[in-house]
């Protein structure tokens, strides 16, 4: 990325911050809102070079109750510090002149941000902003400031918030295109977050974004392929987060890969692996993800914010020929206590699910690679011959009869989203196969 997006892109999360109205105003933002950032030539090339200014000059009624009586506009973008520092003066006065939050935001010669109440009305905002300006606008006279104010005293209050245990709250999911990861995508989509499915699986991660947008509902999901093993790639994940929604307010990270194998049997090259997807990959996820939460903390005194890991009932036990991924897990519930200490100061709440056993999802049920195929080669269930004695084995194990389901995780993760005064936690939802002392 180029300087000046860098910039931007650390700088958005507290514009939104910022922009969260806490008053009902005329076309105005209740709640979390939506920022979008477009590139700023691209609207240049689009308008004939001509600057965002020149077409509010003669926008119409109809495009001023869409766009907004004039655009924020900031200078070009030198520090971040200097950027949030313009914003938020020219923020005051474009309230107090207005009485209204801006809906498009011009930082000069970068980037144009869009704002919203919800990413349907973004994504509208954007589009008819595009047409608008490539045909020069609606408007054929000048319309006057106190004209300007009269319209918008006739406009809507801004939407009120859709009522969903995470509405508005942009989550990222890290392998949220199949298994676990993918219901919990479902489920947050379904209480109203604009969701992040992150993951190496193009093909699942497409479907699984195209099958929530289809709804058609006011939120909206995100695909965006994802290596958690790499730096790079996780910061492309949190920039493009940033850049589609403006900020991150969960993140959850579940991607992890499981190779069963004794001593005899694991090599060097698996074991890293593991480790680095499941143990070292959720430190990248919570360095990055923290580092935009934290900017949005110091413009919002009253938000929290989570990270929450999806960890395993390997992660507080031993498992028997599986000892790279329950050291890895361990790992992690270290990693977990150990950056709460480090981020709660900054009202960043992190935490550990526990989940038992999801026999229904592909980790345990591909026919290739799932853990049943996995664990009759191994031999790791003493007798058994085919993949029905392996499940029947497992379930036997669980004292509520049954494996993990996506119902059973959601209610952890709503626990410590909802609550406030607990951090650094691994809660176990194993159906009482684990039972902390």
């Amino acid at each position: 990325m180029k300087k000046t997006e860098t910039v931007l892109i650390e700088a958005i999360p507290a514009m939104r911050m910022m922009l969260k109205s806490s008053d009902a105003q005329k076309v105005s933002v209740t709640g979390f809102p939506v920022l979008q950032l477009e590139n700023g030539k691209k609207w240049m090339d689009l308008s004939g070079g001509k600057a965002v200014e020149d077409f509010y000059k003669h926008i119409s009624a109809e495009d001023l109750l869409q766009f907004g009586p004039a655009p924020l506009t900031v200078t070009a973008a030198g520090t971040v510090a200097t950027l949030l520092e313009e914003f938020k003066a020219v923020l005051g006065r474009y309230r107090k002149n207005w009485d209204v939050l801006p809906r498009v935001i011009c930082v000069q010669d970068s980037g144009i941000i869009f704002v919203g109440p919800t990413a349907e009305s973004v994504s509208k905002l954007r589009a008819g902003f595009q047409k608008a300006v490539k045909t020069g606008g609606g408007g054929s006279s000048v319309i006057s400031n106190s004209q300007r104010k009269v319209i918008l005293a006739g406009a809507e209050d801004g939407e009120p918030l859709g009522g969903g245990r995470v509405d508005r709250k942009v989550a990222v999911i890290t392998g949220g295109g199949q298994g676990f990861g993918a219901g919990i995508a479902d489920k947050l989509f379904w209480q109203g977050a604009n969701v992040v499915i992150a993951d190496i699986n193009d093909e699942a991660g497409k479907d699984k974004a195209g099958q929530l947008n289809a709804a058609g509902t006011a939120n909206r999901a995100v695909f965006v392929r994802t290596d958690v093993s790499k730096d790079k790639s996780v910061v492309d994940l949190v920039a493009r987060t940033v850049r589609e929604f403006g900020g991150i307010d969960i993140f959850i990270s579940n991607a992890g890969i499981l190779r069963a194998g004794g001593l005899d049997e694991m090599d060097a090259g698996t074991f890293e692996l593991m480790t680095a997807v499941n143990y070292s990959a959720y430190f990248l996820c919570a360095k990055y993800a923290s580092a935009v939460m934290k900017t949005q903390s110091r413009y919002a005194p009253d938000a929290f914010f989570d990270i929450i890991q999806i960890n395993s009932k390997s992660g507080l036990e031993g498992s028997r020929k599986n000892f790279a991924y329950a050291g890895g897990k361990f790992g992690g519930i270290g990693l977990t206590q150990s950056f709460a200490l480090e981020l709660m100061e900054h009202r960043i709440k992190v935490n550990s699910i526990c989940p038992g056993n999801f026999f229904d999802g592909p980790l345990w049920s591909d026919p290739k690679t799932g853990l049943f195929v996995q664990y009759l080669k191994a031999g790791k269930v003493e007798g058994a011959r085919n993949i029905a004695d392996i499940r029947k084995y497992y379930e036997s194990l669980v004292p509520a009869g049954r494996g993990c389901e996506i119902d059973d995780i959601m209610k952890a993760i709503y626990y410590v989203i909802d609550q406030k005064y607990e951090t650094g936690q691994a809660v176990p939802v194993t159906g009482g196969q684990i039972m902390l002392s």
